[in-house]
């Protein structure tokens, strides 16, 4: 039977995730000293909407809500036309301005870095909304509370990665320990030029992009 490349690839992957797995559930893996990234490539991004579909799918996200999305920005006239695909997700900030400004302490910073949302505190008052500069967070129609992008925390428990990471065709999305120069992500950031959506507002975000297209950033607020 002939794998192909993807198919190695997809081996390789399940592979480096049981281990991961089975260092986790060993103890091997102290999620304090973790500081969680992501680095998006949007040079293999195809705009597919992967990504959102198994983030809808692992939360059971309503219609018409979504905790990330592919923003797709045409720009130019013909023949110089162009289209380009930006992933947007909460940056589960360094220093998230979100949690300073929450009057129930309902969104707080892990250990690891990741901004989360305790729905037993969350009482709807969107401040956090008004205050996130990425404008990643709704309010669930049904709920009546705020949710966001947790970076799949409760698979990360696991020792599985993200569902959009794993559900990416393209292999656009990477996933890790940014404390582990061995991680992929790490040595990624060590290598390539990446950017992040406004790094003028000094809230360091956590989600790097690879080809970064500027026109697409400034279409993000519209």
């Amino acid at each position: 039977m002939r794998l192909g490349a993807f198919g190695i690839y997809l081996l390789f992957d399940a592979y480096n995730l049981v281990l991961y797995s089975l260092s986790y559930q060993n103890g091997n893996i102290n999620m304090s000293n973790i500081r969680y990234g992501m680095i998006i490539d949007l040079r293999r991004c195809i705009g597919c909407h992967s990504c959102s579909i198994a983030c809808k799918n692992e939360y059971q996200v309503p219609l018409g809500s979504f905790r990330t999305w592919v923003k797709i920005v045409d720009k130019g006239h013909f023949p110089d036309s162009g289209r380009s695909f930006l992933p947007l997700l909460c940056n589960n900030c360094e220093k998230p301005v979100c949690v300073t400004v929450c009057p129930v302490k309902a969104t707080f910073q892990r250990d690891n870095g990741i901004v989360s949302i305790d729905p037993h505190k969350c009482i709807g008052c969107r401040y956090c909304m008004a205050a996130c500069p990425y404008g990643v967070r709704y309010v669930h129609p049904v709920k009546k509370i705020v949710q966001k992008c947790d970076w799949c925390f409760h698979r990360l428990e696991e020792g599985i990665k993200p569902a959009c990471v794993l559900a990416c065709p393209a292999s656009a999305m990477m996933f890790g320990d940014l404390n582990d120069p061995n991680s992929k992500v790490s040595q990624l950031l060590a290598k390539s030029p990446t950017q992040v959506i406004k790094s003028e507002m000094g809230t360091d975000p956590h989600v790097f992009y690879i080809g970064l297209d500027r026109v697409a950033v400034e279409e993000v607020d519209e």
